[in-house]
C-alpha cells in the first residue's frame, strides 16, 4: 500500500473511533428534522444506496451547504471546498489546469467537477476514494488542498454560534464531531443532481435539437457513447486515452492505487454533462478547450502497452463533424444546475 492510502486509511480509523464514542453519548435535544429522500431524474437508473446511515434532512443539507463554502475548513482560512469546485464551472476549477491549495502549493491534478455523486461507485481521478466521506477527509487533510486537521477544525467551528446549533440539531449531540462535519458536507455534494440540459429535455420531448446538435449526436453515439454512457456520460471505467506523460508531474493515474503496471496512465472516464462549462480538461487541466480535446483522439493519441483498444486507431472525424460534435456538447450544459441559489454560498 502506498503511503497516501496509508494516510487515509489512519484518518479513517481515527474517524470510526470518533463515531464509537459519539454513539455512547446520550442524545442531547429532540431533533425535529425534515427528512427527504433522493429525487433521481426519471431517465437515470437508481442511485447508489449512500445515504443509509447519513439520513437526508433539510437541515442537514443546509449544514454541509455552509461547510462546503467555509473557509475555517483550511488550515490558512482561505480555501473552502469552493475554492476549487466552483459552481460557475459546474463545481469543478473554473479555466484553471490545477487547482491551488494552502500556501501557493498546486495539487497533482485539476478538480473533478461535484454532481451526479450518488451515482458514483468510485471517486478522483485514479479511484482511490470510495465513499463521500472518505473523500472530504483527503480533501480536508491534503497538505496541497486544505491542509487542515480535525481537531482545529472542530475548535474553530465550535466559537461559531450558527454551527453549535446546526450541529445539535442535525446530529442530536453536545459537541461537534469530526464524522458529523464528514457526513454534513456528504449530504451537500451527495444531493447535487444536475439533469436539466438541454439534451435533458430532449430525452423528455419537451426540446428538439438543431440539424448540428443532431448530427453531433449521432456523432457521439457513433464514437464516444461506449465509454461516456448516457445519461450519466461516463461508465465509470479507468481507461488510458493516449495522453503523454507530464514529465513535471509523473502522474500514471490507477497505477498509483493499485501498484499494478496493467493499470498505468489509466484515468477515470469524466462525465461530460456541464463540459462546455468546466474547462480546463483531463486530468492535469492540459486542454483548454473542447476543440483541443477533439484534437487529440484524432491526431494526438499516443502508443503504448496499456493504451485503450477503442482508441488504437484514433478517432477519425472530419472537421465539419468535429464541429458538430462540440455543437451536441454543448447541449449538455445544465445552465439552471450552475445558478441554483440552493447551492450557492450562503449570503
Amino acid at each position: 500500500m502506498n503511503r497516501k492510502g496509508i494516510i487515509i486509511l489512519g484518518v479513517i480509523a481515527a474517524v470510526a473511533g470518533l463515531r464509537f464514542l459519539s454513539g455512547c453519548q446520550k442524545p442531547f435535544i429532540t431533533r425535529e428534522l425534515t427528512t427527504i429522500s433522493l429525487d433521481a431524474p426519471a431517465h437515470f437508473p437508481p442511485p447508489r444506496d449512500i445515504y443509509r446511515d447519513n439520513p437526508l434532512s433539510k437541515e442537514g443539507i443546509e449544514l454541509g451547504r455552509r461547510l462546503f463554502y467555509e473557509p475555517r475548513l483550511s488550515i490558512d482560512n482561505s480555501h473552502p471546498c469552493s475554492s476549487c469546485h466552483e459552481q460557475v464551472a459546474a463545481f469543478g476549477t473554473f479555466e484553471h489546469d490545477r487547482s491551488h491549495g494552502v500556501f501557493e502549493s498546486h495539487t497533482l491534478r485539476n478538480a473533478p467537477v461535484l454532481f451526479n455523486l450518488a451515482w458514483y461507485p468510485q471517486f478522483h481521478w485514479d479511484g482511490a476514494i470510495y465513499s463521500l466521506e472518505e473523500q472530504a477527509i483527503q480533501d480536508i487533510t491534503g497538505p496541497t488542498e486544505m491542509g487542515d486537521n480535525f481537531n482545529n477544525i472542530i475548535r474553530k467551528l465550535e466559537k461559531v454560534p450558527y454551527y453549535r446549533r446546526a450541529f445539535q440539531t442535525v446530529f442530536n449531540t453536545s459537541n461537534i464531531e469530526s464524522t458529523q462535519i464528514l457526513k454534513a458536507l456528504a449530504q451537500f455534494t451527495g444531493s447535487m443532481i444536475s439533469a436539466n440540459s438541454k439534451y435533458d429535455r430532449v430525452v423528455q420531448g419537451q426540446a428538439v435539437f438543431t440539424a448540428q446538435e443532431a448530427s453531433g449526436y449521432q456523432i457521439f453515439q457513433a464514437r464516444c457513447n461506449t465509454c461516456h454512457q448516457e445519461p450519466l456520460f461516463t461508465d465509470h471505467s479507468f481507461r488510458n486515452i493516449g495522453l503523454p506523460v507530464d514529465p513535471s508531474l509523473k502522474d500514471y493515474g490507477r497505477m498509483r492505487v493499485t501498484g499494478r503496471r496493467q493499470d498505468s496512465l489509466k484515468f477515470r472516464v469524466p462525465t461530460l454533462r456541464n463540459v462546455a462549462l468546466s474547462s480546463n480538461y483531463m486530468h492535469d487541466g492540459r486542454f483548454m478547450t473542447l476543440q483541443q480535446c477533439i484534437n487529440h483522439y484524432r491526431v494526438g493519441i499516443i502508443p503504448s502497452t496499456t493504451l485503450d483498444p477503442l482508441l488504437q486507431n484514433g478517432i477519425q472525424l472530419t472537421d465539419r463533424q468535429s464541429s458538430d460534435l462540440v455543437a451536441f456538447l454543448r447541449t449538455l450544459t445544465d445552465s439552471s444546475f450552475v445558478r441554483n441559489p440552493n447551492l450557492a454560498k450562503p449570503e
